[in-house]
């Protein structure tokens, strides 16, 4: 039997953990909702998250004020939300991706939509000149530059979504800092709002809700609806990373927590082979303190 020399023996361990590490996921948190779930350098801080989704600007489009909702961390009419510059800085240089998320639960007729194409462009405008590589008087959080922008949209309509992806993809093009596009659709596919926004193919990371609905997600022991969708998803959406998206408690959503033990042992080894595969994102940083859920998946994830 031939021996095997030390190097080749080295290349083959080497080759051996890239293949692991291809497979390694990270954690998406969505923070700012909560008053009592500490400041965002101490989420960034913990050591468990890649992403945070700042929570959100719950009020744009046709004709509103664009409006940041930051619950009780600070109040945006007095400019107080600009504090947390330093702190999205902070996140940055330990090389968490800070994102904002646009949306919630504020949809349809009362706190966001899109009227047209030149709307969505005007929105573009707005996040890029309030929020990202632009300029403006009145940025909500400071000169911080963020990472990118999150979809959140859960009312409304699916109209103009698509454009709005464009436009702000457009600015990555024009050179500089990358504009990171992500979405948070529910797991029935297609998503209703932002199902044609996601063919685009210029979404970079997709953290599917795969709670409150029943029919695709994880049930008391029952993976195979969640696994379903989960493929449904990693064949059909052209984006870089897809993610399982879960409540960080049981209180965090009507239905679809699963209990850690059941995440690593019954859900994630059947889905991290997806070449899709980007990890785990949560609602929410509060909820996620009350039994330190990320803690006890990230080791798996």
């Amino acid at each position: 039997m031939a021996s095997i020399s030390v190097a080749a023996l080295l290349s083959l361990v080497t080759l051996l953990l890239l293949a692991i590490g291809s497979n390694a996921g990270g954690i998406a948190i969505y923070w700012g909702q909560n008053g009592n779930e500490g400041t965002l350098a101490q989420t960034c801080t913990s050591g468990n998250y890649k992403f945070v989704n700042i929570a959100f600007l719950s009020s744009f489009g046709n004709g509103r004020t664009p409006t940041i909702n930051l619950a009780g961390h600070c109040d945006p009419s007095s400019n107080g939300c600009t504090k947390f510059s330093s702190q999205i800085k902070s996140c940055q240089a330990r090389g968490i991706k800070v994102i904002l998320s646009i949306g919630g639960g504020w949809g349809g007729t009362g706190g966001y939509s899109l009227a047209s194409s030149e709307d969505a462009r005007q929105v573009g405008a707005y996040l890029w000149n309030n929020f990202l590589g632009g300029h403006s008087s009145s940025r909500p959080l400071g000169d911080a530059v963020l990472d990118g922008v999150d979809f959140d949209i859960e009312g409304g309509d699916d109209q103009y979504w698509d454009d709005l992806a464009r436009y702000l993809s457009a600015h990555s093009k024009k050179g500089g800092k990358k504009v990171y596009l992500t979405a948070a659709p529910q797991c029935p596919f297609p998503d209703a709002y932002v199902g044609n926004a996601l063919k685009t193919g210029l979404f970079d990371y997709v953290w599917v809700q795969f709670y409150n609905n029943p029919p695709c997600q994880y049930t008391s022991g029952a993976v195979t609806n969640l696994k379903d969708a989960w493929k449904q998803w990693t064949s059909a959406i052209p984006a870089q990373k897809i993610f399982l998206g879960l409540p960080a408690a049981p209180q965090a959503a009507g239905s679809g927590f699963i209990p850690p033990a059941a995440l690593t042992s019954q859900v994630l080894p059947g889905i991290k082979n997806s070449a899709k595969y980007g990890g785990v994102m949560l609602w929410s940083k509060y909820y996620d303190d009350l039994d330190g859920y990320s803690s006890s998946i990230k080791n798996h994830v």
